[in-house]
């Protein structure tokens, strides 16, 4: 049963689900992911039930991810201008579905599955069927997210989420990172790329672990390192070992951004590190860097994930 069954809450109906100590709570609003916690402790730098989401967090980024410079693109010879939902960059921000009302289909203890139908609208010309899983299991959760074409014609498409991870602290200063990107996007003041440069050697580079201390991040990889099993995985732990938090992402996740808050109200600045996987670049509507053409009845599936340790 959902925790709260009304929508009076800023995020709309809430659903909770558990497997022995973690347990996740995912909302009506957007279809996100408002909390994931082990043994009581935050995993995820959430928000409250009283709150309005803040920030992207946890938030599904669905048809694109990140910007779109001017809000501007073309596809399939037609020029498309979506609304400036980052005013003051001039650019358009985090797709179409963040605000939206998603339904849910299937709620089990361990498992909830929302859907959201994208209809065509100025600046956007896909129908698409949306379907987002969350699972818990003895691994951590598990986030997948499935696009399937519904209409009539080609469409362009492009996926990413927003989860702010935490260990607790006060900031993310004192904590390790390790993160996958051999590469860094180079951007300029409105967030675009300009150029794919390799992070090794640079300020840039967390391939191998070390502390944030007072970096200032909001920066986009590539080349992501992968382990064995196909995974790439951002891993943030305190000092001295004791806690940490592993986030993984399949192949279809290509990029990852990296936001270290700074430019979040107060209250919020540097609490959490936002590790936010994408199937594509920033502006990747206008650049096609890593964007996915839909065919009609064509589905794409991507999958990430968080595990305690």
């Amino acid at each position: 049963m959902p925790e709260r069954d009304h929508t009076t809450a800023p995020s709309g109906r809430q659903y909770e689900i558990v497997h022995g100590e973690q347990r996740a709570v995912i909302v009506e609003v957007g279809g996100g992911l408002r909390r994931y916690t082990v043994g009581g402790a935050d995993r995820l730098d959430g928000y409250g039930l009283e709150e309005m989401c803040t920030g992207g967090r946890g938030q599904p980024l669905v048809p694109w991810p990140n910007r779109v410079r001017d809000g501007r693109y073309e596809f399939d010879g037609r020029a498309q201008q979506l609304a400036l939902t980052e005013p003051e960059a001039a650019n358009a921000i985090h797709g179409l579905v963040r605000w939206a009302n998603w339904h849910v289909t299937r709620h089990e203890e361990h498992r909830v599955v929302v859907g959201y139908r994208l209809h065509p609208q100025p600046g956007w010309p896909g129908l698409l069927d949306l379907r987002i899983e969350y699972a818990l299991g003895p691994g951590g959760l598990s986030v997948t997210t499935v696009a399937t074409n519904a209409g009539a014609a080609a469409c362009p498409y492009g996926a990413g989420f927003h989860p702010y991870l935490t260990l607790g602290t006060d900031t993310i200063d004192e904590l390790i990172l390790a993160a996958p990107g051999a590469g860094y996007l180079e951007s300029d003041a409105r967030g675009i790329p300009t150029a794919v440069r390799p992070a090794a050697g640079t300020p840039w580079d967390y391939c191998a672990p070390r502390p944030i201390g007072g970096a200032r991040l909001d920066t986009g990889y590539t080349d992501l390192r992968r382990d064995s099993d196909g995974l790439a995985r951002v891993r943030l732990a305190t000092a001295d070992g004791q806690r940490a938090v592993t986030l993984w992402m399949d192949g279809a996740y290509g990029y990852l951004m990296l936001f270290t808050g700074d430019t979040l109200a107060t209250a919020a600045q540097r609490r959490g590190l936002a590790a936010e996987p994408m199937t594509c670049a920033p502006n990747a509507l206008a650049s096609g860097d890593g964007l996915v053409r839909l065919e009609p009845g064509q589905s794409h599936r991507a999958v990430w994930g968080l595990q305690p340790g």
